[in-house]
């Protein structure tokens, strides 16, 4: 069976991404987690994970590890992980890849906090990773979603990749236009991530944000 190696939950962006896909797609997985930032944590991660970062898919003797790549490896075995249309697969995966490598002032000033609820002022920077975000929800709504509810209708991976963005702007307090906030409705609402909010809730260790920066 696969197993998923992930970080807290309450801060591990990066780890949620697959787990989400897993969880969407009731893809069959053990889990491990290991907490990011206690005494022996590099350590362990380093002894399952090349990179020395989360998460890790680990299948017999294989390991991938980045979390587009394990998201890819997943779609190579589930095909519905990606939209069966080709323009709507190429569009899904351009989104997804846009998310992986950019918006960086959103993730520095909006850090993933799944327990907290807090209100602050955007830089510029941030507002225009804000409002790119908002634009290619809103897109992908109007555009390709059909009388689905995720961005491309049925969960795929690009809903995957922009779920830690829905966990951040519930703790930020960032809305949007109608389209935008049906949406994130929508993905805090859908059983995977009210799976994955409990779990950050129940968790114990605090992280301070100057530690978080973009490895989780």
């Amino acid at each position: 069976m696969l197993e998923l190696v992930i970080g807290n939950r309450n801060y591990s962006s990066w780890s949620l991404r697959p787990w989400f896909l897993l969880k969407a797609l009731a893809i069959p997985f053990t889990e491990t987690r290991i907490p990011l930032f206690e005494p022996g944590s590099a350590e362990a991660i380093a002894r399952v994970s090349p990179s020395g970062r989360l998460p890790v898919l680990r299948d017999g003797d294989l390991l991938v590890w980045e979390s587009l790549a394990i998201l890819e490896t997943l779609a190579e075995r589930y095909p519905a992980a990606w939209p069966r249309d080709l323009r709507q697969r190429a569009v899904a995966r351009s989104v997804a890849t846009e998310m992986h490598g950019g918006f960086g002032a959103l993730r520095s000033e909006l850090p993933m906090n799944c327990r907290a609820r807090r209100r602050i002022e955007p830089s510029s920077a941030a507002q225009a990773d804000i409002a790119r975000v908002h634009a290619i929800w809103r897109e992908c709504r109007e555009r390709h979603a059909g009388d689905g509810p995720w961005l491309f209708g049925e969960v795929s991976v690009a809903d995957a990749m922009y779920a830690p963005i829905v966990t951040r702007f519930a703790t930020y307090g960032v809305h949007g236009d109608p389209t935008v906030q049906a949406y994130l409705a929508h993905v805090l609402d859908s059983p995977p991530l009210r799976e994955w909010m409990a779990g950050a809730a129940a968790e114990t260790e605090t992280i301070e944000k100057s530690e978080i920066g973009n490895p989780v």
